[in-house]
């Protein structure tokens, strides 16, 4: 017998491979069809957060990845306003001006922090101050440690004959925005003259120093002596390596307090309720014994109309997950940061902004 040619039957496995791999070719286009990149860009405040999150969050939603960028809350609002990225970080809220320009842009609290008064004062860890007291350095009234007015806030201590270096952020700022608001609730004069804002007017002030991002200032207080600056929590590790003191705060009340779990919670209790719809609201200088006065949500600047409907869910997918008690907003992450969660009021006004985005 003669033996049948096996052509055929390399033909029809030839024709069957081709058709396999073709269909891994339309799987694997399919897949990276549906894989989805979100950017996030602004508060250098937000951005240690933003650091614990996204890993945690790509590990649970293979299908999602997000980059992260410390670029500063102006950046960051701008960005997200002009559609260079979807997920803009800002301490503050957008401006009623800025926000009625823009209608399609929700500004979302993702959790409540705090801004510290750091200083370098070699040998001096305990040192009170107040809103007028900042006013009348950082408009340069007060050029010297151990002038009568900082005295008079510290009876007993030993303060440096030294000329104050005041420090501030050179780039258009959260922590700029919640500082000068507290000076601007502080000081009638500081209302008129220079008001609040991510970039003001600042005075002049001879001795004075700008940098770039909460990094940049912590590295001129380090460096500098006799220099006093403001600082997101979130770096309060870096803050206690470097050896910088924190000043107690006076509130409304008058009570002279520092930033801990309790007293920013203190603070949000006496204001969440009054968060409006839109949820831009200053929480600077709010009421109680235990408040601390220079807290603030951390808003993620969102446009509720994206490119497409997959962009979309992973946004809410990411800001839900963001928000959620079992989910960003819980110890592991926030505790790190020096972040409390949201209050349950303000997380379902937060969830009816998040699911405004399509």
């Amino acid at each position: 017998m003669i033996p049948r040619p096996r052509r055929a039957l390399g033909s029809r496995f030839f024709r069957v491979t081709l058709l396999g791999l073709g269909l891994l070719v339309c799987l694997f286009q399919f897949a990276s069809a549906a894989d989805i990149a979100l950017n996030e860009s602004g508060s250098t405040l937000l951005y240690p957060l933003f650091q614990l999150w996204i890993p945690a969050f790509e590990a649970a939603n293979p299908g999602t990845s997000i980059t992260s960028q410390a670029t500063g809350s102006g950046v960051g609002i701008d960005q997200a306003i002009a559609g260079r990225v979807e997920i803009g970080a800002s301490d503050a809220y957008m401006s009623d001006e800025l926000a009625e320009r823009n209608p399609r842009i929700v500004n979302i609290p993702l959790a409540i922090s705090a801004m510290t008064v750091n200083y370098n004062l070699p040998g001096l860890s305990d040192l009170k101050l107040d809103g007028p007291t900042l006013v009348a350095i950082y408009s340069g009234k007060i050029r010297r440690w151990d002038a009568p007015e900082i005295t008079a806030l510290n009876p007993g201590v030993k303060l440096p004959s030294q000329d104050i270096i005041p420090v501030r952020r050179a780039d258009a700022s959260g922590d700029t925005f919640v500082f000068t608001q507290f000076l601007d609730f502080s000081s009638e004069n500081w209302e008129n003259a220079v008001g609040y804002g991510t970039m003001v007017a600042w005075p002049e002030v001879s001795a004075g120093r700008a940098a770039d991002g909460n990094a940049g200032v912590l590295q001129v207080l380090t460096a500098t002596p006799y220099a006093i600056g403001y600082v997101g929590i979130s770096f309060r590790g870096d803050i206690a390596k470097a050896g910088l003191g924190t000043a107690r705060l006076r509130n409304q009340a008058g009570q002279y307090l520092l930033p801990t779990a309790e007293t920013v919670a203190a603070a949000a209790s006496n204001l969440d309720q009054r968060t409006p719809a839109d949820e831009r609201l200053s929480l600077v200088f709010a009421p109680g014994e235990n408040s601390y006065p220079l807290i603030n949500y951390e808003y993620a600047v969102v446009s509720t109309r994206q490119a497409d409907p997959q962009t979309a869910a992973a946004i809410r997918r990411f800001l839900l997950w963001a928000i959620a008690r079992d989910g960003g907003n819980s110890p592991k992450y926030l505790d790190a940061v020096g972040f409390i969660p949201l209050p349950d009021f303000i997380r379902a006004l937060s969830e009816k902004q998040i699911n405004r985005t399509k």
